[in-house]
C-alpha cells in the first residue's frame, strides 16, 4: 500500500509534480505514472489535480498522515541504531523563535558540539505553532519556547525563567514623570531589578501612549494585552508584529512602547534611546521549556543535550 510513498510525499511537500520530479531526479511523466499506479492500487485518487496549488483529496489527507506516522517510526528506529555507535554519528534538530535561535540556543549547541563533534546539529527558526507542528510530525527533536506546552501531547523539562519588562522610547515625554520607576540595563542583566524594594510601574499611566505589540498567538502578545486590561485600558497599537526582536527594534526607533523579555535585554547591546520599567511579576513572569513529542523515543543525542541544559 505504501510502496513508492516517497514520490507521493515529495509531490505533497512541493504541491507540484514538476518541482517534485526535479527533486527526485526523475522525469515528470515517470513521476505522474508512479503516482497513478499508487492511486490505482489504493482505489482512490490522492491528489486533487483541479486545484492550484495542487491539493489533496479526503483520501489523500489520510494517506499523508499515514506516511508521516511511518516516517516518525523510521526516524525513531534510526535514532535507536545511532545510539549503538556511542554518538559517533547521528543528528539532533532543534527549533526556536528568532529570539531563542539567536541568543540562547547557539551557546548550548556549542557546548554539545564540543562534546559530540560528529553529531550533526540543525537549528530551525520558526513561530511557536509551526515548531509544534514540526515536532508532531517528527521533523524536529526539541523545541525551546516560553509558551506552556500541552502536557497531553508534549513531554518537557523547565530550562529557566524570564520576566517581561516595559521598553519605552526615551523620546516619550512621559518618562520625565516616572524616573523613580526606571531600571537600568545593568539591573536587568543582574536581575537585581526583581528585588521587592524596586517598584513596578503603574501601567495605566501609559494608557494614552502608542504600543508595539506581538500578535495574539504569541505568548508575549497575550500577556501584554492581559496586563493592559488588568490596568483598565486597551492599548493603542501602532504595529502588531510576529517577533519580539522586531518589536524591540521598533521601540528603539522611537515609534512605540513594547513588552520585552529580560532574556532579550540581557543579550543585546544597550540602547540609550530606550527607558526600561519593571512590570507586575504575576503576569510578567513565565517559564522557559524544552519540549518534545510525548511518547517518542528519546535518543541519546536528545538525552545528552538535555543533560547539558539541566546543568545550566
Amino acid at each position: 500500500m505504501f510502496q513508492g510513498m516517497e514520490y507521493v510525499y515529495e509531490v505533497y511537500r512541493e504541491k507540484s509534480f514538476s518541482k517534485a520530479a526535479r527533486n527526485l531526479f526523475i522525469s515528470q511523466p515517470s513521476l505522474s505514472a508512479n503516482i497513478r499506479r499508487i492511486e490505482k492500487r489504493i482505489g482512490y485518487p490522492i491528489f486533487d489535480r483541479n486545484t492550484k496549488p495542487l491539493g489533496l483529496t479526503e483520501c489523500g489527507v489520510e494517506y499523508i498522515k499515514s506516511i508521516e506516522r511511518i516516517l516518525a517510526v523510521e526516524n525513531d528506529f534510526t535514532e535507536f541504531i545511532n545510539d549503538w555507535g556511542n554518538l559517533k554519528k547521528g543528528s539532533l534538530i532543534l527549533g526556536g523563535s528568532s529570539l531563542f535561535s539567536s541568543f540562547v540556543l547557539p551557546s548550548l549547541m556549542g557546548q554539545f558540539a564540543a562534546q559530540y563533534p560528529k553529531i550533526q546539529l540543525t537549528l530551525i527558526e520558526e513561530n511557536t505553532s509551526k515548531l509544534q507542528e514540526m515536532l508532531l510530525c517528527g521533523r524536529l527533536d526539541l523545541v525551546l519556547d516560553n509558551s506552556i506546552p500541552d502536557r497531553h501531547i508534549f513531554d518537557y523539562c523547565t530550562y529557566g525563567e524570564e520576566h517581561l519588562v516595559l521598553a519605552v522610547p526615551a523620546s516619550f515625554p512621559i518618562n520625565q514623570k516616572l524616573m523613580e520607576y526606571q531600571v537600568s540595563v545593568d539591573e536587568i542583566r543582574s536581575h537585581n531589578y526583581l528585588d521587592s524594594s524596586i517598584k513596578h510601574v503603574p501601567l495605566n499611566l501609559f494608557r494614552e501612549e502608542s504600543f508595539v505589540l506581538l500578535k495574539q498567538e504569541n505568548d508575549t502578545g497575550k500577556r501584554a494585552i492581559e496586563l493592559c486590561h488588568q490596568n483598565g485600558f486597551h492599548p493603542k497599537v501602532v504595529f502588531e508584529l510576529d517577533q519580539q526582536l522586531t518589536s524591540y527594534n521598533v521601540t528603539c526607533s522611537g515609534m512605540g512602547i513594547s513588552f520585552i523579555s529580560d532574556t532579550l535585554i540581557s543579550r543585546v547591546t544597550a540602547n540609550l534611546d530606550v527607558v526600561y520599567y519593571k512590570l507586575d511579576e504575576k503576569i510578567g513572569t513565565r517559564k522557559l521549556f524544552f519540549y518534545w513529542k510525548a511518547g517518542r523515543y528519546v535518543s541519546r543525542a536528545m538525552d545528552e543535550f538535555l543533560h547539558i541544559v539541566n546543568k545550566q
